[in-house]
């Protein structure tokens, strides 16, 4: 079986811990290369991996005949990369989140369908069977009618780097950690009908950043199902939790397992899963690779992350204007546009 051929641009946290594992463990992807601005890690990861190590993705691509790349940069690095993969026909998988906003996923969406390439925004969650579990149980619990959300953690200094910047990220905690949590919404219920946020970035009060680093939004949807979503990077400990209530019982989604809850919050089944996250990257990257060849739809596609790209939108405009924002008219406006 010829395994097809990728590259890692960009040797952070994720791209160690979750790209280059799974492209060892993948059945159809092969990595043949690193990049990365910082030498000294290019040279570390050239030698750990055993391939060729680049400094500039340009060079990259003009040095190793390839497939696909796996972009896992700062948000405002990934215009270039994809401009330049996609007049060289490489596919992207990227990792979150799709476009910093509306106008920069439609011009995204338009270099894709251009040139002919897959572009999919990689969220592990749908590789992994726990979260997936999810729709089985959904039925059960009758008609849901509320959803509580936390993501939390503890970052010592948010003011620092490139995620303080709203301008290179895009924003802050929603945009950026928060997608896995918009991802989940979108994927669980269909993009709501409105929403509200409040965020700040005042963890660190004496230091300047304008990138949000917590956020409690309020989303509805006009069947009456209504929920809220706590993300912040400055808030410990380490949370990670969903629970969809309704009227014959509750599910409570987390990083390692899922449970069904009776209404008075007994525990009536569960599912634990506690290595299924390296599988989940490799699986990803498998799909990934079937989508390239044809054999799988492209579920993270370009067509369907305008939906979250309009939902962190809405969340940043009603911040600004203090009112719900329909996330479904700013997608309709930007379509049309």
């Amino acid at each position: 079986m010829q395994r097809l051929k990728a590259a890692v641009i960009g040797l952070g946290r994720q791209a160690i811990e979750d790209h280059i594992p799974g492209l060892k463990d993948s059945q159809f992807g092969q990595l043949e290369a690193v990049c990365d601005l910082d030498e000294r890690k290019v040279a570390e990861w050239s030698e750990k991996t055993g391939v060729r190590g680049f400094k500039d993705y340009n060079e990259l691509f003009d040095s190793v005949e390839l497939d696909f790349i796996v972009a896992v940069t700062p948000h405002n690095v990934y215009p270039g990369i994809i401009e330049e993969a996609a007049k060289r026909r490489l596919h992207v998988l990227k990792e979150k989140p799709f476009a910093r906003n509306l106008q920069e996923a439609s011009h995204f969406r338009s270099i894709c369908e251009k040139n002919g390439i897959q572009v999919m925004t990689t969220l592990q969650r749908r590789f992994n069977p726990v979260y997936s579990t999810f729709f089985q149980l959904i039925d059960q619990i009758g008609n849901p009618f509320f959803v509580d959300i936390k993501y939390t953690l503890f970052v010592e200094n948010p003011h620092e780097g490139w995620r303080a910047s709203k301008e290179k990220a895009g924003g802050g905690c929603i945009i950026d950690m928060g997608y896995h949590m918009v991802d989940m919404i979108i994927w669980y219920f269909g993009l709501p009908d409105k929403v509200h946020a409040e965020c700040s970035s005042l963890a660190k009060s004496d230091e300047k950043y304008d990138a949000e680093d917590t956020a409690s939004i309020l989303f509805s949807y006009d069947t009456g199902l209504h929920g809220s979503l706590l993300v912040s990077r400055s808030l410990p400990p380490k949370t990670e939790q969903m629970r969809v209530v309704g009227s014959r019982g509750i599910i409570e989604v987390e990083r390692g397992h899922i449970r069904k809850l009776r209404s008075n919050g007994e525990v009536a089944e569960s599912l634990t899963r506690e290595h299924a996250w390296p599988v989940a990257a490799a699986n990803q990257i498998d799909y990934f690779c079937r989508v390239i060849k044809g054999e799988r739809e492209n579920i993270g596609g370009p067509q369907y992350h305008m939906q979250h790209v309009s939902f962190v939108d809405a969340c940043y405009q009603s911040k600004a204007e203090g009112r719900y924002v329909n996330p479904k008219e700013l997608l309709a406006r930007c379509q049309t546009s």
